[in-house]
């Protein structure tokens, strides 16, 4: 049989029982890449960026409290500006990485900005150089100067990694070339993938959706298919990964950054004893968790041994359907207005303004995200949507950055941003409400058995994954610093912690060493996964708060999702009376996931 074009990633029932799914529409952002309103834009920053540079560089210093408000104002400006230009030319890019024109509008843009920002670099290192006590003084005497302290303080926080202009210059130059040119070659790789299961050519996303099929065969076929063409491609990801960690790891050492993580720890704003505190606490609940789990779900299934293709099975009861996108809308939409009708009426113009991107498509960006875009546009969410539970759930989840986002986004352009450690907070805690909707219309014990299942591997791959990953990570980074890595290196240190986190009750098929390939975050953020872990133990405590009918719970909510990177996790959370950096604040968050087991085990009885 001749294999079909990987655009039949959809099977034309399946895609008649998903309905019309919705696409973006940029035109917020641009009409098109030929449009006269980005020509203006790039001649406007053009003459901006030099004239900032012109007005202050080697003058920043003597600046009063007034003349720093109206050069931060104007570099916020510039923010702006050039993020609306890379965000219209990265989503564009995203709906058809292999298409050469995106591609090539994508790049020439990035060039173009990272070139026309080039006089910019002064700006963070002379604000550095500024004493503290005179800075505090300025803050002190200018209210309006006083709400960017939290932007100020993250800036120097790296005061004693910088180097000197020159050398910092020359690192924004050759960025283009750098890092964001093997990101670009990782993204058209994956996306260039096609994988035969059964003579049909299907993307990587519809690949790995095979995984999670009832049909056992079906799901080894996948898997088997994944492995094969990760395997062709082992000397091309090592040596992207390899050029990466040598990279970061030369600019690690100039910058005398005492870790490979400490660059991500700075950017997150959290203390790298309480990364460490979740990253030990979860590798300590690994056999109540990850271990305990995997094992009942053996038995579920009638399997002695588990293999890596029926980690995301279904249980074998478990309804197969189709859930259409107008009911996916519906189902999250009632669980966001059912905590709160605000949420709901900050997610509905998604569904209805072409803020979402919902096909699977060839050439697509796989996976899902929510991209922030600027703050006086708006948020634009891409998924990839086939019609399972879990993509509900991922409707969710990116609902609830895209809410977030929105929120936030009365902050300006330099203070929305929410670090990792806080940014995955209102995507866990959607998808919590539509989970806590789905469980509460069960129709019966069964049905309330899947749903619970299916958190508890949503909760597992969120936490114990991502844990993990950042454990690969780590173990690699490190590796890499006494020397190359061969394709067999990082495959043995992927091996290593996935037999830890996953647990005896697994076989591992020959070419399952080389899943690490296809992971973004790896390539794009480095140690960006342990925020997923850190985002669903907050969420779990903070959701407990709301179940506990603590009074006000929404509004508090709602002002710590407005306060974007305004704010330390430490001072949002105290409303809630909760802390992050108290070691027993994680053990509260894992402790749930474990009551989830618990009750999957009672039902065996």
């Amino acid at each position: 049989m001749p294999a079909t074009s990987a655009q039949d990633a959809r099977e034309p029932d399946a895609a008649a029982a998903l309905g019309p799914l919705p696409e973006w529409d940029l035109g917020d952002l641009y009409s098109a890449p030929d449009a006269p309103e980005i020509a203006r834009d790039l001649d406007w920053l053009a003459a901006e960026c030099a004239a900032f540079a012109a007005d202050h560089e080697g003058r920043l210093a003597d600046l009063d409290a007034a003349g720093l408000l109206a050069a931060i104002r104007r570099y916020e400006r510039i923010q702006t500006v050039s993020g609306r230009i890379m965000s219209y030319a990265g989503l564009r890019h995203f709906q058809n990485t292999t298409d050469a024109g995106r591609g090539k509008f994508f790049g020439d843009m990035q060039t173009r900005i990272t070139d026309l920002s080039a006089p910019l670099v002064f700006f963070a290192l002379e604000l550095n150089r500024v004493e503290d006590a005179a800075l505090d003084a300025r803050l002190a005497e200018n209210a309006d100067l006083a709400r960017y302290r939290p932007i100020l303080d993250r800036i120097r926080k790296m005061k004693p990694y910088q180097l000197s202009d020159e050398l910092e210059k020359f690192l924004h130059d050759q960025s283009v070339v750098g890092a964001a040119a093997w990101n670009r070659l990782f993204d058209e790789t994956l996306a260039g993938m096609t994988f035969d299961v059964a003579g049909q050519a299907l993307s990587l996303e519809a690949t790995l959706n095979l995984l999670s099929e009832q049909d056992r065969g079906r799901r080894q076929a996948g898997a088997e298919a994944l492995a094969e063409v990760f395997r062709a491609h082992q000397p091309l990801f090592a040596r992207i990964t390899n050029t990466l960690a040598k990279e970061k790891e030369i600019e690690d050492r100039w910058r005398k950054l005492p870790a490979p993580q400490s660059a991500r720890h700075l950017a997150n704003d959290v203390e790298p004893e309480v990364v460490e505190a979740l990253r030990n606490a979860v590798v300590a609940a690994y056999p109540k968790l990850s271990h305990r789990y995997y094992a009942l779900k053996a038995k579920w299934l009638g399997l002695e041994r588990l293999e890596i293709w029926d980690r995301n099975a279904p249980l074998p009861r478990d309804d197969d359907r189709k859930i259409g996108w107008e009911d996916a809308k519906a189902t999250v939409l009632e669980a966001y207005a059912g905590f709160d009708p605000r949420m709901a009426e900050i997610a509905a113009p998604f569904f209805e303004r072409g803020w979402i991107d919902a096909p699977v498509k060839p050439g697509k960006s796989p996976g899902a995200f929510a991209h922030p875009t600027i703050t006086e546009v708006h948020p634009y969410v891409l998924l990839n949507y086939l019609g399972k539970q879990r993509d509900v759930m991922t409707l969710a989840h990116e609902l609830g950055h895209g809410v977030h986002q929105v929120l936030a986004a009365g902050q300006g352009e330099l203070l929305a941003s929410t670090p990792l450690t806080l940014a995955e907070t209102a995507s866990v805690f959607g998808e919590m409400l539509t989970f806590q909707k789905l469980l509460d219309a069960a129709p019966d014990r069964a049905a309330r058995k899947i749903l619970l299942a299916s958190k508890t591997e949503d909760m597992i791959n969120t936490v114990v994954r991502q844990i993990a990953f950042y454990d690969f990570e780590s173990r690699l980074h490190a590796e890499r610093r006494k020397g190359e890595l061969t394709p067999a290196d990082i495959n043995a240190l992927w091996m290593s912690v996935q037999t830890e986190s996953l647990g005896p009750v697994f076989d591992f098929m020959e070419g399952y060493e080389t899943f690490w390939s296809y992971i973004p975050h790896f390539i794009h953020s480095p140690f960006y996964v342990y925020a997923y872990a850190f985002g669903d133990g907050l969420v779990n405590a903070l959701y407990a708060v709301y179940r506990e009918g603590e009074p006000g719970f929404a509004d508090r909510y709602f002002e710590m999702l407005k306060a974007g990177g305004s704010r330390h996790h430490k001072e949002l959370l105290a409303p809630f009376g909760l802390d992050a950096t108290d070691p027993a604040f994680w053990d509260k968050g894992l402790g749930v996931i474990a009551g989830l087991i618990d009750e999957l085990e009672a039902m065996e009885g």
